[in-house]
């Protein structure tokens, strides 16, 4: 394999560290409010109500097992590639009620005290997500690691976790409530 098809371990590392935070913070999200979760994974009706009523809980457990595994390199390839899986998994959960018609539902991804409806660009962001886990598992150069690296890691986490946030914000509340607001009049 020519040296230029291998991933930079810095670029690596970012995705990894954002990879660790989004499932992290997805998980403790959930768990806090297990019950209020249930009735949304319930909800989609991709499982028979008993099923969803019972398994639940294993979607905290599974994002709180990829956050923690994806930091160590023997653990790392297969919880990236369970968190492809988990994300493709939503994104079939929500397209597919989205196609069902019931777009009413709560995406159960905003905050404990938010309601937020499913809508075809969270298809299209869990995809995306999907896809930047899966250059993570392409193999990574060895190289020794320098100031910049670092500098590389904090500032691309940083910018990576508000322009995940602010685009999250934009189209999941600021653009719905517009609609609704341009409807109105």
């Amino acid at each position: 394999m020519r040296a230029g098809a291998l991933l930079d371990p810095a670029l690596g590392c970012l995705i990894v560290a954002a990879a660790a935070l989004l499932f992290a913070g997805a998980s403790l999200h959930k768990a806090r409010r297990i019950r209020r979760f249930t009735q949304i994974f319930a909800a989609y009706r991709v499982l028979p109500d008993a099923w969803a009523q019972r398994l639940a809980w294993l979607v905290p457990c599974i994002e709180g097992t990829i956050a923690v595994a994806v930091a160590w390199p023997a653990t790392r390839r297969a919880a990236l590639l369970a968190g492809v899986a988990a994300l493709l998994v939503y994104a079939a959960a929500i397209g597919v009620n989205l196609l069902r018609g019931r777009s009413d539902l709560d995406c159960g991804c905003g905050a404990a005290r938010e309601r937020r409806r499913i809508a075809a660009w969270m298809v299209w962001r869990n995809l995306a997500l999907a896809a930047a886990l899966g250059v993570a598992l392409l193999p990574w150069r060895s190289r020794p690691w320098d100031p910049t690296d670092v500098i590389t890691l904090v500032g691309g986490l940083i910018v990576s976790v508000t322009l995940y946030a602010a685009v999250d914000r934009l189209l999941g509340l600021v653009t719905p409530r517009g609609m609704m607001l341009r409807r109105a009049s």
